[in-house]
């Protein structure tokens, strides 16, 4: 069977879960199974088998699993926001298939994903630019201390979700280029000149803690360079090193920057008197609403969000509460099997990487691959209290147009740069699955 022959059947189940999933949030607010969810189900499967012909036609030996892997993901996501908000999961619909347009007409004009490296400097400039415009008068606002969107008229988006796109591909063809010289260097005889990556990067970090307060974002790009960084050297040191920068860095700015210190103290203790009841009512709601689920969740629509003496109980349970309500409607083993397919997604684009033949390939995805692995941890990390919760999404779950899209996108480069990988084995009679 071939592998476009796989990634059509591996559609075909997950259209059947999207119809199941609305047909049971459906049961538990009429309590008849209404035929709107087979046509749901069967709109579903008809925009993913539109987007697979274009994957067949262009990428025909791309891996077979990424894009029903990342189709379960986005249907998912669209059920437990329909559950949530009827209206936002129409919206985040919407969304969906301008994302699948963006994803088509990447794989049609980007015959090569190589061609990337003549405007690596460019791409860098631009997501700057990106990262910065939230803090422009007139275009830009703060969302709860930190400015994370861009607005122009109805029109709203994130810079940071296409930002970390631009930022992977110029660090990729940068090291491709200095990496021989970081790896047989040693300190003693490394110059600022070798060091400046790994500085311009922990600055920009920081530059994002102090200019747009956006701790989640700093925490992924700073995570993903230094996942590049040792898949381009192989030197643990340098990985050290940036640990301890950027430990340093957020030590000191937590220490004089109010938003991140109010983020650090409401996650020390949410439940402290005086911060449950604001600043940490957040986190405190989602901790309760994950140990409501139990091990098995309480089913579809039966999480409390809303007050019956009116109040929201879960803040942003549509954004980034989803995965507390995920937890609390389908238990601890659901929210697991979620993270099994964010890490069997995962697993797929470190594949790529581990087959791809030349290293600009190999680097673009590990860091493309790496940043959907940190940002999923980043945000649950959060819910469940491992680390200050952020406003990051949860990768092709939560709602946002801006996610969603950039998400796509990221998936195309993935399957790009899979098709060429694969290709070189398969020309030379091996197989790669």
């Amino acid at each position: 069977m071939s592998a476009r022959t796989r990634e059509f059947f591996g559609l075909i189940p997950v259209a059947l879960m999207v119809t199941a999933g609305f047909t049971a949030v459906l049961i538990t607010r009429s309590s008849q199974i209404s035929t709107a969810t087979l046509t749901y189900g069967a709109v579903f499967l008809g925009l993913c088998v539109f987007a697979h012909f274009f994957v067949r036609a262009r990428l025909p030996d791309a891996d077979p699993y990424m894009f029903p892997l990342a189709a379960l993901l986005a249907g998912f996501g669209l059920v437990m926001i329909y559950r949530i908000n009827p209206d936002l999961a129409r919206k985040q619909a919407q969304w969906f298939v301008f994302g699948l347009i963006v994803f088509c007409a990447t794989i049609v004009f980007l015959r090569d994903h190589r061609t990337l490296e003549r405007y690596r400097y460019t791409i860098a400039a631009v997501s700057i630019a990106l990262l910065l415009a939230p803090r422009l008068p007139g275009i830009g606002g703060a969302t709860n201390g930190a400015y994370l969107s861009v607005s122009f008229g109805a029109f709203q988006f994130q810079p940071a979700e296409f930002a970390k796109i631009g930022v992977i591909i110029f660090l990729a063809s940068y090291l491709r280029d200095t990496r021989d010289v970081l790896v047989r260097g040693r300190f003693p005889h490394l110059s600022l000149k070798h060091f400046g990556p790994l500085l311009i990067i922990w600055g920009a970090a920081m530059l994002m803690l102090i200019f747009i307060r956006d701790l989640g974002s700093s925490l992924m790009f700073f995570g993903a360079f230094l996942a590049l960084l040792y898949v381009a050297t192989s030197r643990l040191s340098f990985v050290a090193g940036g640990l301890g920068l950027f430990a340093l860095g957020a030590w000191f700015l937590g220490s004089h920057i109010q938003h991140v210190q109010d983020r650090v103290t409401v996650w020390k203790d949410p439940f402290k008197p005086g911060l449950v009841e604001h600043e940490g009512y957040q986190i405190a709601q989602g901790l309760f609403a994950q140990a409501d689920g139990g091990l098995f969740g309480k089913g579809f629509g039966q999480a409390l969000l809303q007050s019956p003496y009116g109040g929201t109980l879960l803040p942003a349970p549509h954004t980034d509460l989803i995965y507390a309500v995920i937890t609390d409607e389908l238990g601890l083993f659901g929210a697991v099997g979620l993270l099994v397919v964010y890490l069997l997604f995962i697993d797929r684009g470190f594949k790529t990487a581990l087959v791809a033949g030349d290293a600009f390939s190999k680097l673009l995805a590990t860091g493309l691959t790496a940043v959907v692995a940190i940002q999923v941890f980043v945000i649950v990390g959060g819910v469940t209290k491992v680390i200050p919760l952020t406003g990051v999404t949860l990768p092709l779950v939560s709602y946002g147009g801006s996610s969603i899209v950039a998400n796509l996108l990221l998936l195309a480069l993935l399957l790009i740069v899979s098709d060429h990988a694969r290709r070189e084995p398969h020309a030379a009679g091996g197989v790669v699955r």
